[in-house]
């Protein structure tokens, strides 16, 4: 395997990528794999629910979130935004009829209701029940137990100077959609290659 990873380190020379800078992608690029498998087993959201005794699965729970609408997932400016389903789907992004579907059960469990808007009174607008907001509380309370009792043996050095790094990291696809002409070029080569295919 290292034979390949030398040999595509080659490759990568060649459009101005130095050894150390490939190594880096290659060694983010394996933590970043076992993270998304784990992450979309979705670990942590399944023993919460687990753990909390809760019968919803991981779709009813977005929702449930989506409609709460927490400051840090979906901004503080989403605060003065009525919830309809639209909104659920575009912050989860889901196709609106898989999220009209999810907020209906949700709906007839009593966990979400449907109000009227103060801004249109012929659209319906989301809310959660008392009972759905005592799901998504205990839900972010466990979630921020496991994780700060994780962060709290990183020194405020580590955290201050990982979360920077992680915001822009988070990022690098979109930055990385636009690489220079010697990446370009190097990609219009492989695509050839695979011509054939």
């Amino acid at each position: 395997m290292g034979d390949r990873d030398d040999q595509l380190k080659t490759e990568l020379a060649k459009v101005g990528i130095d050894d150390a800078h490939a190594q880096a992608a290659l060694d983010i690029d394996a933590v970043l794999q076992v993270w998304r498998r784990r992450v979309f087993k979705r670990e942590l959201g399944i023993r919460a629910l687990n753990e909390l005794g809760l019968e919803l699965d991981l779709a009813q729970m977005d929702v449930l979130m989506a409609v709460w609408a927490p400051d840090n997932e979906f901004g503080p400016d989403d605060d003065e935004a009525e919830t309809m389903v639209s909104t659920v789907a575009t912050r989860l992004n889901i196709d609106p009829s898989r999220a009209s579907r999810i907020t209906s059960d949700l709906i007839k469990r009593g966990l979400v209701q449907r109000a009227v808007s103060q801004q249109d009174a012929r659209r319906a607008v989301l809310e959660l029940t008392e009972s759905g907001t005592r799901i998504v509380e205990a839900i972010r309370h466990y979630k921020f137990l496991v994780l700060g009792s994780y962060l709290k043996d990183w020194t405020m050095e580590e955290i201050s100077t990982f979360l920077p790094l992680l915001e822009r990291f988070s990022a690098w696809s979109e930055s990385a959609a636009c690489p220079g002409a010697p990446v370009t070029d190097e990609i219009a080569r492989l695509r050839d290659q695979l011509s054939d295919i």
